[in-house]
């Protein structure tokens, strides 16, 4: 079978109890939003883990809430859905196997990191499990992802993650991290605004957007309650749009994943995303803004 995931943590952590538990051949990266515009063919060899629901797939895991943009899975499949801190925490519990007792810390963590249940600390000097997250977070602007994927994957249940970390390659990409949020930050500084409650980061000005730990917003604009990040999408076909709860200052009551999902993209409650055709940028930017300043 092949298993179809997101790269990220959520995906690596699916991906080492999938693989433990099914015969899995290869593994395939996917955004939602290709799941969402039916641009890759799945079939019934195919595990869909941490995407929108495919009516042709095999198996099927999720965590995020379901909205109208996407298709609705039947009342009987193979898999689960349930509203969880991650796609992870669906798969270890819908197999409850005795072989997974030894990625509970990282299942847990992978908790963590997914639903953003993290310290300054987290942010600012991560370790462990969460630093390994940022490595393989696509935001981090790190890149070469498909196969360092699945060495991670294969490392992870192999070795503990202290030893991961300490993998030449993986030490690589932290050094990288770090010099990326130098400068990331810098950029925040001169590109966000605050609306209200909303802090705005809009990079649509610049050439090639800067690339950096996502939360570092917060440690900015601290009373900010949400953020929204806007940048170019390909070839400037639309407005990639991301919008999240402050994670240090949890009482925005919005549901970020619902708004996103009346633009065509979705997400969980504390956070979500959507591609906003260009004409139509600023228009729902406003609505968006709107939305997220009524809900506090």
């Amino acid at each position: 079978m092949r298993l179809v995931t997101r790269g990220d943590l959520d995906g690596v952590t699916s991906a080492v109890l999938i693989t433990s538990m099914e015969q899995v051949g290869s593994i395939e990266l996917l955004h939602p939003q290709d799941i969402t515009d039916k641009r890759t063919k799945i079939t019934t060899d195919d595990i869909l883990v941490n995407l929108p629901y495919h009516p042709d797939c095999g198996m099927w895991f999720d965590h995020h809430e379901l909205t109208d943009s996407n298709e609705k899975p039947p009342a009987v499949f193979r898999g689960k859905h349930a509203i969880a801190p991650s796609a992870a925490r669906v798969i270890y519990d819908y197999y409850a196997a005795e072989k997974f007792r030894k990625y509970e810390s990282l299942v847990s963590e992978t908790d963590r990191f997914d639903a953003a249940r993290l310290t300054k600390d987290d942010v600012l000097d991560p370790a462990g499990v969460i630093l390994l997250g940022y490595t393989i977070d696509s935001r981090s602007g790190i890149g070469r992802f498909k196969d360092y994927f699945s060495r991670l994957v294969e490392w992870l249940k192999a070795m503990p993650v202290e030893e991961v970390l300490r993998h030449p390659e993986v030490a690589e990409r932290v050094k990288i991290l770090r010099e990326n949020n130098k400068t990331f930050l810098q950029a925040l500084s001169e590109h966000s605004r605050l609306e209200g409650n909303v802090v705005v980061t809009d990079f649509r000005s610049l050439q090639k957007p800067p690339v950096g730990n996502r939360f570092l917003i917060y440690t900015l604009f601290p009373s900010a309650t949400v953020s929204v990040r806007l940048q170019w999408g390909p070839d400037r076909r639309f407005v990639a749009t991301s919008i999240g709860h402050n994670i240090f200052n949890r009482t925005s009551k919005a549901n970020c994943g619902q708004i996103c999902g009346e633009y065509g993209g979705g997400g969980h409650r504390g956070a979500g995303s959507c591609p906003v055709p260009t004409s139509e940028a600023d228009g729902s930017l406003k609505d968006i803004i709107r939305k997220l300043q009524e809900a506090g």
